[in-house]
This record gives C-alpha cells, structure tokens and sequence, in this order.
C-alpha cells in the first residue's frame, strides 16, 4: 500500500516523501480512505507514535478550500506541548500548499498575537480548550464554516478535566460536521461523548482496546519502600546509554528524586506543576537535546509530550489507573521501535501490578536488581565498543602521538587499559564496593515459584557446561536476531579456513548462543570469530565460563541496537525533522 493509492494528494504526497515517509503506517492504511471518501464521524483507538497525526492530519488539509480565509478545521489537544508538536507537523505537511494557513492556539503565549493571526485568516486550528474558550468569549473565533473537528489525545483530556470545556466548544461548531476522536484507551467518558457528539462513528482499533504497545517490554523490580531510589539507579547504571521518563506519583517526590539524581552525578531534571511555562519550556528543550537523559515527571506535567527514541519509561510509583499506565508505557517503543517499560515495586504493589496486567494484557517479567559486579561489567564493556568504534584522525593525531607515546612508553597494553578504564570508573567501582543484595525475598512466595526458579537456575547452569572432552563457546547472537544453528555452521565454514571443525550441543538463546566444540579447537574458534559480523552485527566469542551470567552479558560488546531496521525509521526521521514553532 502506498500513500497516492490511499488517495492522498500529490502537493501532500511530496511534502511527506522530503519527511523520510515511505509506507503508510497501519492507522493510516484504516483512516485515511475514509476520511477521504466518507463523511461518516470516526473514533480511532491506537497507542501513540503510531502515526496518528498524519492520519487525520494529511486528509483534513486535503479537504481545506484554500479559498476560504476561515477556519474550517479545528484540532484539540490536552497540552501546549502537544499542540505545539501537531501544528508544526501539519504546516511540514502543507509546505506545497502555501495558501492554506495553520495556527497554533494554547495558553502561556500572547493572546494578542494570535488574535492578529486570526483576523488575518487561517483555516486550521490546533487548540488547547482554555485558550479556545477565551478567544471564543471575546468574539475573535468564528467556528461558524468548521466541517471537521478532531479529540487527539480524547482520554487525556477528560483525565485533565476538560470534559465541559469539550461540551462547550463542541456546542459553538456546526452540527453536521464531521468529528474524529483518536484516544489510546477507550473510558466510558469518551463512549459518552461519542454518544452524545457523534452520528453512528466508525471504529478503527490498531491493536486492541486499552492494550499496552505492541513494542514495550514489561519488568518489575520487586524491593523494599526504603530501597526504591537505590533500585532505580542500578536500573539506571544498567544501561548506560538510557534516555528515560521516571514517573512519579507526587511533585515533592518528582522533585526529591531529580535533585538526588543531579546530585550523585546524572544528567537529570524534574519536570512538574509547582514549574513557570518558562521553566518547563527549558527543560524540555535539555531533555529533547539531550543534554538530560533521565527526566523525572509527574503524569499530568508530562500529558502530551512528545519525544523520540525513549529507551526506557520508569515508574518510580504505579499509578492508580491502568490507562495512565498504557499512556506512560506507550511513550516508549514508538514508530516499530523496542521499548521497555520497568516498575519498581514493594510487596504491597503487587496486587495492583497484576490489576495492570489483566486489563492491558500484557504479562510483566519479574527481574532481579542489576548486581554491581553485572553493572561494572557492562558499563566496562559499553565503554570498550565506544573506544572500538570511535572515528580517529590519523593526520591529526600523528602531531602530538610521538610526545605521548614517549611518556606512556613503558607501560604495557594491559596496564594502558587499566589505567584508561579505570579514570572512568574509580567512582563507579568505590560505589559498588560491598553493595548489598536489594532484591526483596518474598517469603510467601508458593512452594511452586521457589521450585521453578530453583530449576532455571540449574538448566542455566547446565546450558553453561560442556560436554565431556569439549569446550563451551559463547557468541552474543541469539533467535532474537534471526541467528540459529544453519547461521552459525555457515559463519565458522567462513571464517576458519583450511581446518574442519566439529560441533557439538548448540543452545541458542533470544539474545545469545552457546555451543560445544572439542577442547583443541576452542581458542581457533574463537580467534577466527573475532571481527566477524552477523547482519550488521559485530560477533564477540569467548570460551564460556559456567558461574558466569550471560543473560546480562550477551549484549556487552555492543550498544544495544534498538534501531535495527531502517524501514521502520521513516516516522522517526520525519518526527526529527520536525521544527517546533513557537
């Protein structure tokens, strides 16, 4: 399926190809024939990054008459953010329709300014209700030649308490328009209005009603109350190029998590009520550039963000509510991406972990807290594939090499490492130093859990040690990256010439592979796999170790690649496209 067979217009078409769009996404491929074809009033449930803005985005402006200096679309969304970010998404869309004028209305702007623009003419607007409401009362918004009104982000609107501001607002435009509401969850709330607004809507589910994103990964961390902030982070250390939204249920406890986080050293910032317009506007700006990796928010200052590539969403606190859940987890694993969602719990949680599970359909993995000797091990080996791959200027360097060389001369290449490994990690390692266990013990955990886990422990085990008279060898390729044992005969015929070797017991594992070979040939092995790669991925081997790990290990040669397919970028390179107007 391609965009002109959907029947978007060619001005439109061009516009989006210069955006990286390539292939409609599935809620695109459902929603925009009919909007384009039918006058029917529609509800479309889908997780957000999902493409919704183009889908009801690229067949309004399709249906706009140029001619008409009017506002004959209006789109509402919860926060200025968000309304921000769909404005300058539609105007990218318009870029070949340069008649057709989009403006964006929110509250912390100047009034009088976007009054100027109104009167000069526009004919799509993109509002949040407060600042609709009040340009309505002063007489400066006509909705009288509104045909399409569009709810992106319905449920968070209701969730913020702009019920009545939606009622009055949809009392002010024409009757027969045409209505779409996108919502990621479907509350009895936004049934209502569809009842009351809506003329027999059509549904359109991508997924599956109040079900979590297809991409997200699912763990908790069970602990101590007292122990929360030290789990989160080793959650954080973990993973040393995270890029996260740590919930939290309170502004005292948002604020008190961020300055603790500052403190000990991360690139954070809190982000909630209690902040100016200005002060948010500054933080989001760091957290988008990056320059904060962890940002620490509450649900409703964090209503409407949009930012891409999040490798984790973090929730310091469950919330009481299973769709705040979906909209929190739904931040991650965005545009065909992996995600991965972790709550960090105490025993009384528990109960309302599994509530969430049940209505969002997702099962969540229970993980123990990373051990500082994984940690260490990670961050070591994370560091290691940067110095790897990092780009050298071999004409540059050769200028001050020789002063260099002469002064580190006498130490040999282990002790250059050491010392070179060791000026990152000195503070990490005195931190970890005697760390203790976290993980809390359930004591009443059933018989049959203890036994289960008793018995992963020595299949794990078991998986580790060779057969008689041969050698385990690990690789950090599994089924999860379509390697299997076809793959791994074909890489060794490859990169072993002129010698035969045998294998033996092959268990291949999501994230890594382990098999036997006999016990002369295992150093060939894995001397003849170094800089090998599997699908654009680089092999690291090693004779394997039985006490050792590599559930956590099997990734350490190489940043985790969450961007695997190019073809699932085109939204994501669009997003970064994307300016912000302000």
């Amino acid at each position: 399926m391609t965009f002109e067979e959907l029947g978007v217009s060619e001005p439109l078409r061009k516009a989006i190809e210069e955006l990286g769009f390539e292939n409609p996404m599935p809620v695109q491929e459902r929603v925009i024939p009919h909007l384009l074809t039918q006058e029917g009033d529609v509800v479309a449930l889908a997780q957000t990054g999902t493409g919704k803005t183009a889908a009801f985005g690229l067949p309004v402006l399709q249906r706009i008459n140029p001619q008409l200096d009017t506002p004959q679309a209006l789109i509402l969304s919860p926060t200025r953010e968000l309304c921000l970010q769909i404005a300058s998404d539609l105007a990218d869309f318009s870029k070949y329709l340069p008649q057709v004028k989009v403006l964006p209305v929110y509250g912390g702007s100047s009034i009088e300014s976007q009054i100027r623009a109104l009167r000069e003419g526009v004919q799509v607007i993109v509002a949040t209700p407060g600042r609709l409401i009040d340009l309505i009362h002063r007489g400066v918004v006509h909705l009288d030649d509104v045909h399409t009104v569009i709810l992106d982000e319905a449920d968070e609107m209701l969730n913020m308490g702009f019920q009545e501001s939606i009622d009055e607002i949809l009392s002010s435009v024409p009757a027969d328009r045409k209505m779409l509401m996108f919502s990621a969850t479907m509350p009895k709330e936004i049934e209502r209005i569809a009842r009351q607004y809506m003329h027999d809507p059509q549904e359109f589910v991508v997924g599956t009603r109040n079900e979590g994103a297809a991409n997200v990964r699912h763990i908790y961390y069970m602990v101590n109350a007292r122990d929360k902030y030290l789990a989160l982070k080793r959650i954080a250390d973990f993973a040393p190029d995270i890029y996260a939204i740590i919930f939290c249920r309170t502004r005292r406890e948002t604020q008190e998590v961020a300055e603790n986080l500052i403190r000990d050293g991360y690139n954070a910032d809190a982000l909630h009520g209690d902040l100016s317009q200005q002060q948010r506007d500054m933080v989001m700006q760091k957290f988008r550039d990056r320059v904060i990796r962890l940002l620490v928010a509450t649900d409703v200052a964090a209503r409407g963000l949009d930012v891409d590539d999040l490798t984790h969403v973090i929730n310091y606190g469950l919330p009481d509510e299973a769709a705040i859940y979906t909209h929190r987890s739904g931040r991650t694993g965005r545009a065909g991406k992996k995600g991965v969602s972790i709550a960090i719990i105490h025993s009384r949680e528990k109960g309302r972990l599994r509530d969430i599970e049940r209505i969002i359909g997702k099962t969540f993995e229970r993980k123990d807290v990373p051990t500082p000797q994984q940690i260490i091990e990670k961050q070591l080996f994370w560091l290691a594939d940067r110095i790897e791959r990092v780009e050298v200027d071999d004409n540059e360097m050769a200028k001050y090499l020789p002063g260099v060389i002469k002064k580190l001369g006498w130490l040999s290449s282990e002790d250059l490492i050491k010392r070179v490994l060791s000026l990152e990690f000195n503070r990490l390692l005195d931190y970890y130093k005697d760390a203790p266990d976290i993980d809390f013990i359930d004591e009443k955990s059933s018989r049959k859990e203890r036994k289960e886990r008793k018995e992963r422990t020595k299949e794990d085990k078991d998986r580790r040690t060779a057969s008689k008279g041969m050698e385990r060898i690990y690789v950090n390729v599994g089924k999860r990256d379509g390697f299997f044992a076809g793959n791994l005969i074909e890489m060794l015929n490859k990169n072993i010439a002129g010698k035969r070797v045998d294998v033996g017991r092959i268990d291949l594992m999501p994230a890594y592979s382990l098999f036997d070979v006999k016990k002369a040939d295992a150093r060939t092995v894995v001397n003849a796999l170094k800089g090998a790669e599997f699908l654009g991925k680089r092999i690291y081997s090693e004779v394997a170790e039985a006490d050792k790990d590599y559930a956590h290990a099997a990734t350490r040669r190489s940043k985790e690649r969450r961007d695997a397919a190019d073809a699932e970028d085109h939204y994501a390179k669009f997003k970064k496209k994307s300016k912000r107007r302000n």
